[in-house]
């Protein structure tokens, strides 16, 4: 009996992060498949440090005009093909090429605002967007409604496309289950970019006032880089950029992650501390909160950009104790595993086996 072709899948990505990865990973050690990715060069606020495993073809875009990417793909000829975005005018090219033929899909964050770029887009969609792509693969229910407005129906529309490395983050639960308990030291722990729309000068001023109002013996550490000058405090540890596998340490000995972003439309971030076991703080501008914080069970919303509201929220859970804060965490880590990197495999393939 003549062996099953091998299917190829080839993504046209923009910044590859880690989480992508670890689903890269999951796909090629479940499924027998060939995958090239194309890839932009690595973000200097964001300089990961990525292994690519030999069974993974990596390509610079920046080697390639419009033409040679097209050959380079008739070459590869893939099974299904993935886009970040619609901004990049040579991956439209390779996506409006093998439309109709294959499955063409399309990635996007955005929530639906209804500005004039939108409204323009959702109008002359089936002209631009739909010209390009079969179907779209978004995050989760934030996007939900650009998504329709762009034309794509409920069957061409993907969701759990951001997952994190759920097999690496939910083993750091169980490993630091016991220590958590017998740790004294009590800590925040925020992980971004170092800029305004991340609202870290928000958290910050909140911090710094909690502890005015409230002397208490909680600290904050914040990891990562970016163009805000860090602020100087006793209580506020700076760690800088952290690559992924060095994280293990940090989250071993801190206790409740904040994301007080002004604009964050997913946050990857906060399925990895929920799946770590985290009680979560979250703006209410974070999308991913939409899926992983259940309000007063395992975490708590508060209003983007209000340091009195964030405040406030801080104090709550300095005023909780160690027992509530463990039962918050193990309510997280139950609801991060509502998306898995296995999961996220399965819906590809799903799409790829319907071809």
């Amino acid at each position: 009996m003549q062996e099953k072709e091998t299917k190829k899948i080839l993504f046209l990505y923009t910044e590859l992060a880690g989480y992508f990865l670890s689903c890269i990973k999951k796909l090629h050690e479940k499924y027998s498949v060939e995958i090239h990715i194309v890839r932009y060069p690595v973000n200097k606020e964001a300089p990961f440090d990525f292994k690519f495993s030999d069974s993974i073809t990596v390509y610079d875009e920046n080697n390639f005009d419009a033409e040679q990417l097209l050959a380079l793909t008739k070459k590869i000829n893939p099974d299904i093909i993935y886009s970040s975005g619609w901004g990049d005018k040579k991956y439209l090219k390779v996506c409006k090429y093998f439309k109709g033929g294959i499955p063409t899909i399309v990635g996007f964050d955005n929530h639906w605002k209804g500005t004039v770029k939108q409204l323009v887009a959702s109008v002359f969609s089936k002209f631009f967007v739909r010209n390009y792509f079969s179907h779209c693969w978004i995050p989760g229910e934030p996007q939900m409604e650009f998504a329709h407005k762009l034309g794509f129906t409920n069957d061409t529309i993907l969701t759990g496309f951001y997952s994190a490395n759920t097999d690496l983050f939910l083993s750091y639960y169980e490993m630091n289950k016991e220590y958590k308990l017998a740790r004294v030291e009590k800590r925040f722990i925020y992980v971004g970019r170092y800029y305004d729309f991340k609202g870290i000068q928000s958290l910050w001023d909140a911090f710094i006032a909690m502890q005015e109002e409230q002397a208490n013996d909680w600290e904050l550490w914040c990891l990562g880089i970016g163009d805000i000058t860090p602020i100087s405090h006793p209580k506020i540890k700076h760690i800088g950029f952290v690559q992924p596998e060095q994280m293990s340490e940090y989250i071993k000995n801190t206790d409740v992650f904040v994301l007080p972003s002004l604009v964050e439309p997913w946050g990857v971030v906060v399925h990895e501390f929920a799946a770590a076991g985290f009680p979560l703080l979250c703006s209410n501008k974070v999308g991913a909160a939409s899926l992983f914080v259940k309000e007063g069970e395992n975490g708590f919303i508060f209003e983007a950009g209000n340091v009195s509201d964030l405040k406030s929220l801080l104090k709550k859970i300095v005023n909780l104790s160690k027992q509530e804060l463990i039962k918050m965490g193990e309510e997280s880590n139950k609801m991060a595993q509502k998306l898995t990197v296995e999961k996220w495999t399965d819906t590809l393939m799903k799409l790829l086996d319907r071809k």
